[in-house]
């Protein structure tokens, strides 16, 4: 299979199931509104070492944030349900709450819920108050600055983490300059995020270490300087460098939409193959054929 010069193996992303909730930041304008979203979304593009994985979704225009201030729709994602709630409270209090001006709402009609401000109000030390706005639930917490204001409950549904595609091109420049094309393409599409930097990652893993304290490792298969090393290489010839885009999504359906934009920006000149890493199918429970993203 091709897109233009560049070959598309047959192959399939091995995507997760994953629990995910979008969080509304708002603020008196777009500067802190982004600040605390940013804050929020720290150190969390792997489960594997920030037990969450979250990022920005997009900015809301006034017309479309429950208080009519400028927004930020931020999508968080871990793997079960629990978890999900303690990272909410732990990132909305540490890094919501504390940034001047904000306010902070669920954005997930969803069947279940988690308890965030209903914890968070304790903050307020017996001087928090609660409000209902048309059966909604909110904690009024004083700050410094005035008051936080917060949901009491959030949204939590099934969601799918894990969905990528690995990108090889004949250089680094190249092959980065494809890798934020895709990017860009990606986010356009709603419902996802991509956790790594820039939504790019270059320190992709495998399964298991030889250090048996570590539960991943470098994923060797696809590291151009073990090309003679390594048995079970997989960086083609011509192909000099490797880049990998993780998609995280509310559903499976954003996840293939995000792949197939990507897979079309990716295919450049000097991008000698796009593939997608998975682990035989024996872990994940979704399998995105990459043949099937291709009109």
């Amino acid at each position: 299979m091709k897109i233009k010069s560049t070959e598309i193996e047959d192959t399939f992303a091995e995507a997760f199931k994953m629990w995910g909730a979008r969080v509304v930041i708002t603020a008196s304008s777009r500067q802190w509104a982004m600040a605390a979203a940013q804050s929020m979304t720290g150190f969390a593009t792997s489960v594997i070492g920030c037990k969450c994985e979250a990022g920005i979704e997009r900015e809301l225009p006034v017309e479309q944030t429950p208080d009519k201030r400028p927004g930020v729709s931020v999508l968080i994602f871990a793997t079960d349900m629990e978890g999900l709630g303690k990272r909410l409270v732990e990132r909305i209090g540490q890094c919501v709450m504390t940034c001047p001006t904000t306010a902070c709402f669920n954005g997930l009609d969803a069947e279940k819920t988690v308890d965030v401000g209903g914890l968070l109000r304790y903050f307020g030390d017996d001087h928090q108050m609660s409000k209902q706005i048309n059966g909604r639930r909110l904690w009024r917490i004083p700050v410094m600055d005035g008051e936080f204001l917060v949901d009491e409950f959030f949204g939590v549904q099934p969601a799918v983490g894990g969905g990528n595609i690995l990108i090889l091109g004949k250089d680094q420049k190249t092959t980065l300059r494809a890798a934020s094309a895709a990017t860009k393409a990606m986010r356009n599409v709603a419902g996802i995020i991509l956790p790594f930097p820039d939504g790019v990652v270059r320190s992709g893993s495998k399964v298991g270490s030889k250090y048996k304290s570590l539960i991943a490792s470098t994923n060797d298969a696809y590291c151009p300087t073990l090309r003679g090393t390594v048995r079970n290489s997989k960086v083609i010839p011509d192909a000099n460098c490797v880049l990998e885009i993780v998609i995280d999504g509310m559903d499976v359906g954003a996840v293939e939409e995000a792949m197939r934009r990507g897979l079309y920006a990716a295919a450049k000149p000097g991008i000698v193959q796009i593939t997608a890493g998975n682990y035989g199918g024996n872990l994940g429970q979704f399998k995105i054929e990459l043949k099937n993203l291709i009109h």
